[in-house]
């Protein structure tokens, strides 16, 4: 079994749907959970906010967070993931945001530099729980990007 396929079924076992909202993969980590029949039970929606104008009107991001952190952050990424989860209504959204290269690096944050950050819902009390995950991918645009879905759906599954 892939590991979409596992994170697909067990959202299925335990009636929970995502929600996806991306940056720098812009819509693989969907299209990944899409590629797995039955997906539709537990995905309705996802967004791809490449620009940070599409993450502040979709998802809510503060402007100040973006100025003050820069938009490849864990507080740009965990507002994102927060904003898809309120906005579609889901009970776990995975957020990404990161530098694939070629272009982009600093010294501060290199090409590779990406942040997973995760939101979910408690079907109980409604409360939220929120992580950020920061990682520094090595490899080309295509093998980044790559490497951010699965790490993204091994954080979904693990946080399941």
């Amino acid at each position: 079994m892939t590991l979409e396929e596992k994170v697909v079924q067990k959202l299925l076992d335990k009636n929970l749907t995502i929600t996806t909202a991306e940056s720098c993969t812009g819509g693989l980590i969907a299209a990944t959970i899409v590629n797995v029949s039955g997906a539709s039970g537990c995905f309705n929606e996802g967004y791809i906010t490449y620009a940070n104008e599409a993450k502040v009107r979709l998802l809510g991001v503060s402007e100040d967070s973006i100025r003050s952190f820069g938009v490849v952050s864990d507080t740009v990424v965990t507002e994102m993931a927060e904003g898809a989860l309120k906005k579609a209504d889901a009970d776990i959204a995975v957020a990404v945001s990161g530098i694939a290269g070629p272009l982009g690096g600093s010294p501060k944050k290199p090409v590779g530099t990406v942040y997973i950050g995760i939101c979910l819902r408690d079907k109980t009390d409604k409360s939220l729980t929120k992580t950020s995950y920061e990682f520094h991918f090595e490899g080309d645009r295509s093998e980044i990007r790559n490497k951010t879905v699965e790490e993204a759906l091994k954080i979904v599954l693990t946080a399941t």
